[in-house]
């Protein structure tokens, strides 16, 4: 993680927006603003930004459809902000690729949390200090590589992972054919910083098997083990 992180923020509200600005200011980060979704392409294809805030309820394109066309063509990791208590915006938004939610109102400073942990989970390993001692994992022809976070099909292509599909995936691979709870899966992927809600799990779950599984219906390799979790169903070896 850049000692300045660039953050992109989509935000309607003026007044939410510059306080939001200036805390992340005042904690080191760079912020640009957008009041809805027009300029957002061409912000993105101009400019290097390390992550998209990006609020749900905006004038003109919604912030689900942003968030799918985004997500369809850059890597970058996004955090939907939403509305509290409506449990259905933080499915959607998880299901149209963000990587996290933070829900109004909310604290700044667990605004700001969220984003570093996002952060960190997007971040190369091979810049991070205390580097794991096993670099890589290999599962039924997929390569799971810790350090440059890339994971890679049977058939040699790299498949795309947002920060929260890779940890969900590398949490996976060092509990092979072990069941794992929503509850460990969250404190393995999220740590302290992740609220109580498990539907984000399986929301997670469902990414992953679109990306790995042959038939994401009938999924042979991240199974469902009822009223207990998931398990990946495979021997997976260190490299």
């Amino acid at each position: 993680m850049s000692n300045r992180s660039a953050v992109l923020l989509v935000e309607d509200d003026a007044e939410i927006g510059e306080l939001i600005s200036r805390y992340l200011e005042n904690n080191g980060m760079e912020v640009t603003r957008l009041a809805d979704g027009a300029g957002l392409d061409a912000k993105l294809a101009g400019g290097t930004y390390d992550i998209l805030i990006l609020d749900l309820n905006l004038p003109g394109e919604d912030g689900f459809s942003i968030c799918r066309r985004v997500r369809a063509s850059h890597e970058i990791p996004i955090i939907i902000v939403t509305a509290q208590g409506e449990d259905v915006d933080k499915i959607l938004g998880l299901e149209m690729g963000a990587d996290d939610y933070v829900v109004k109102p909310f604290n700044s400073r667990e605004l700001l949390a969220r984003i570093r942990a996002v952060l960190r989970r997007a971040e190369p390993q091979a810049r991070v200090a205390g580097a794991p001692s096993s670099q890589a994992f290999q599962f039924l022809g997929w390569q799971v590589n810790l350090l440059s976070r890339e994971v890679v099909s049977p058939g040699g292509m790299k498949v795309a992972m947002t920060g929260a599909e890779f940890d969900l995936l590398h949490a996976f691979c060092e509990n092979p054919n072990r069941v794992l709870t929503r509850d460990q899966l969250i404190n393995m992927t999220h740590g302290p910083t992740a609220g109580p809600y498990e539907r984000s799990i399986d929301v997670l779950i469902s990414r992953l098997r679109q990306k790995l599984e042959k038939d994401p219906k009938n999924p042979a390799i991240i199974q469902t083990v009822r009223s207990e979790g998931y398990m990946l169903s495979a021997p997976v070896s260190r490299a």
